[in-house]
């Protein structure tokens, strides 16, 4: 046993590396589970998100209709439609049937399109009256365009309109857009209401914050007979 000299490790410093030791062990799976991307169901995340006037988007140039879509006068003389933010807000995203081709001519309040969202429909009609020139087909790929880019990418229809004045006369424009907005969203809250509670009372949760406040994309969560009374009731 020459040479051989015993050290009792707790008598030495080689406990405080056993405890560094154990210590790095548990502190690294830590840091990578607080350092790691946070992945919240896309549906979680939006149910805390809530639809208020201030998110909505209303350009300048465009005019509101009462029935949710809009109107955009071009330098050719030719008007693009579509559906405004608001109702894209409401019924999150949905996919669009263009039911007008190029030539047919159409009458303010004419069915043009049908959107689906898991099944519920609902129509939509033309803001004015006019030859329909253009159908956006893009669409069909890529419905996504209508809630990203409503009164851009996500028009519907280009219309050579045959009554825009008198037309445009009913329309919302700048910032009385903004108030009436404003005032639809007031109206919707009440319409859910009443709705709700003749079908489905107990699920006021899945379209109200406890603040009172609406969450996005209200009516996806919707049975539907609230789809129908949306569109009898609210769009017209």
């Amino acid at each position: 046993m020459d040479g051989f000299t015993y050290y009792n490790l707790f008598q030495t410093k080689g406990i405080e590396y056993l405890i560094i030791i154990a210590f790095l062990l548990l502190i690294i799976p830590f840091w990578k589970l607080l350092n790691k991307p946070l992945e919240v169901p896309v549906r979680i995340r939006d149910a805390f998100k809530t639809l208020s006037a201030s998110i909505l988007r209303v350009p300048q140039g465009i005019f509101f209709s009462n029935n949710h879509t809009w109107a955009h006068m071009q330098k050719s003389g030719d008007a693009r439609i579509g559906l405004d933010d608001l109702l894209l807000h409401l019924t999150g995203g949905v996919k669009v049937a263009m039911l007008k081709n190029p030539g047919n001519t159409v009458i303010k309040g004419d069915v043009v399109s049908e959107i689906d969202h898991d099944g519920k429909k609902l129509t939509i009609v033309s803001p004015v009256s006019g030859k329909i020139t253009a159908v956006n087909h893009v669409l069909q790929d890529d419905p996504s365009l209508l809630n990203s880019d409503p009164y851009g990418k996500g028009w519907l229809y280009s219309i050579k309109p045959t009554e825009w004045v008198a037309e445009a006369g009913g329309f919302h424009f700048a910032a009385e857009a903004n108030t009436w907005l404003r005032t639809e969203l007031d109206r919707f809250k009440d319409f859910m209401a009443a709705s709700v509670s003749r079908y489905t009372p107990e699920t006021r949760a899945a379209y109200m914050q406890d603040g009172g406040e609406l969450i996005d994309n209200p009516l996806s969560a919707m049975p539907d007979e609230v789809w129908k009374d949306f569109q009898e009731e609210f769009l017209k």
